[in-house]
């Protein structure tokens, strides 16, 4: 069962525009291990987490740093939640979060579908 859907959106350029001009960006919305990413990568992953927040109705709960978006041997991009941000998830029910993650021309997105246990 779907629980919730998120997308979103971010321009490449600006975003690293934004991150020149407020550098302690980078530790208040990434973990420690996607911080030496590239800023296109930076990007979708920023997309990739309001994605998320979409996804889950608000923002109640959440914190940036405690959703960190890791990648399988195939590169497949998956979400390692923890803190309040995985209980959060827990208390809505959401049993699996499906994430896709793109970035080319200048744009990067992120959708995201979460699902619940089957009624």
């Amino acid at each position: 069962m779907i629980i919730g859907t998120g997308i979103d959106l971010v321009d490449i350029p600006r975003f690293e525009r934004t991150m020149a001009k407020t550098p302690r960006l980078l530790e208040r919305l990434f973990a420690p291990s996607e911080r030496t990413l590239r800023l296109p990568s930076l990007a979708a992953r920023y997309a990739a987490k309001e994605a998320l927040i979409k996804a889950l109705g608000g923002s109640d709960g959440v914190h940036w740093i405690e959703i960190e978006i890791a990648s399988e041997a195939s590169g497949r991009p998956h979400f390692v939640l923890s803190g309040s941000t995985a209980a959060v998830v827990e208390e809505r029910g959401i049993v699996t979060l499906h994430l896709t993650l793109t970035h080319d021309a200048g744009l990067a997105a992120a959708f995201v579908v979460a699902e619940g246990a089957p009624l």
